[in-house]
């Protein structure tokens, strides 16, 4: 069975909202460039106020991270709430730590509210060490975050393989509050409901040009423009040069995925049962749950735009690892999408003009984190206080030496492979 290169999401999503490219000129409150989770959630919120709300994708809504994720609700930092007070300040840390409690649960009741059809399921996370350092560690977080007030209980011995299908760790953590979801079908969901209340969306309507006219702001597209009060910036790890630095900000590091064929019934109580999600420790993350008929989607770190040889090759050796009992089961469909990776592995909020916003960076925590970005972004349009965002607006600073980091990119996922088969190997859990 050959494996056909195509996002398995655009194959089982719900239909997409009937977008066209933009031709003529419009004026608007606020243009949102960028039609992901995080603009179309923001959009969301600023049509539900009453904003006159503009979005356009130089592609199609969903057509980036946000149509290629694994889908995965992971509510929890890979930072101590200590260490979130320290890196932000007492006031947006402490905002970020409430924020991050209730992410998941605000995500599914946004999926409720909006009446999003995105195959929802919210029936927890197992975070899984692979190493004996990593349960230190991970232990040590999962305390820090329980004491906060997350439902987190440890998984030790046989209970892992009870509570995952994976024999491949000895201990874990278990997020009551993490779940799944059709990560495709749940940004035309928010862009649906935004369109109901008012936003206008385009499609194929790349912005080559903004600048400042009389005091707002103008956006130039192949075929017309779009005058504005307030711009955002959501193209999170596929911006371009749009804004001066601010695709410098992050590293764009590639996440790929596999669909397998459907499990029979006797797999799926083996594997993943009850329909949770897992992510372990390593570098090279493995990460895997349930689609809406049973296929497993797995994936890890990739080095290239598309799944090359290597990395489908490190997929199937990871999916054998984690789920040696359907090792060899066939695979229908392989894909591949990049992740903004900032320094600290937190998503920033830009203000680097009057007029001007951005939020990026979601360094793998997306399905969650993008919808908090997206209510954060619409709260402070809407004339909320910067003091009560989850993440301080912070200065656009390039990363030291990006372009020379970022030719290193496809030479991350191997390198990082080769550490995680070192600490296996000397400091196995």
């Amino acid at each position: 069975m050959s494996v056909k290169d195509e996002i398995h999401w655009t194959v089982t999503a719900g239909e997409a909202p009937a977008v066209q490219p933009l031709d003529g000129s419009l004026v608007v409150d606020v243009l949102v460039i960028g039609g992901g989770l995080a603009g179309c959630r923001t959009a969301l919120g600023l049509a539900d106020n009453g904003v006159s709300v503009a979005v356009v994708d130089a592609h199609n809504i969903g057509w980036g991270a946000s149509g290629r994720s694994g889908g995965q609700c992971n509510p929890m930092w890979r930072k101590t709430p200590d260490a979130l007070r320290k890196l932000l300040g007492a006031t947006h840390g402490e905002n970020l730590i409430k924020t991050t409690l209730e992410s998941a649960d605000k995500l599914f009741e946004d999926i409720k509210t909006f009446d999003v059809d995105c195959d929802a399921v919210q029936a927890g996370w197992v975070q899984a060490a692979h190493t004996r350092r990593a349960i230190k560690d991970m232990a040590a977080l999962g305390k820090a975050w329980a004491a906060e007030g997350a439902d987190i209980v440890e998984l030790e011995g046989a209970d892992v393989e009870i509570a995952s299908g994976s024999p491949a760790y000895k201990w874990a953590l278990r997020h009551a509050a993490g779940g799944h979801v059709q990560p495709l079908s749940l940004t035309r969901g928010y862009a649906r409901a935004g369109i109901a209340r008012g936003a206008k969306m385009f499609a194929g309507t790349p912005v080559s040009k903004l600048e400042r006219i009389g005091g707002k702001w103008r956006a130039t597209t192949p075929n017309g423009d779009i005058t504005a009060e307030n711009v955002v910036l959501t193209t999170n790890a596929y911006s371009n040069g749009l804004w001066p630095d601010l695709k410098k900000t992050f590293q764009p590091l590639v996440s790929v995925s596999l669909a397998t064929q459907p499990l029979s019934e006797e797999q799926k109580r083996s594997v993943l049962p009850g329909s949770v999600t897992i992510s372990d420790s390593r570098l090279a993350i493995y990460y895997s749950r349930y689609d809406r008929d049973g296929r497993l989607i797995f994936g890890c770190v990739g080095s290239t735009d598309h799944v090359d040889a290597l990395s489908l090759r490190r997929l199937r050796a990871g999916l054998k690892t984690v789920f040696p009992q359907i090792a060899n089961i066939p695979i229908e469909r392989k894909w591949a999408g990049r992740i903004a990776v900032t320094p600290e592995m937190m998503p920033r909020i830009h203000e680097p003009a009057p007029g001007i916003l951005a939020g990026l960076g979601f360094s793998g925590r997306g399905i969650a984190m993008t919808s908090v970005m997206g209510r954060a972004l619409s709260g402070k349009l809407l004339g909320g206080n910067e003091h009560d965002l989850p993440f301080p607006i912070q200065p656009i600073k390039p990363i030291p030496l990006h372009g020379l980091t970022r030719r290193l990119i496809p030479l991350a996922a191997p390198s990082m492979t080769l550490k995680d088969r070192f600490d296996s190997l000397t400091n196995g859990a």
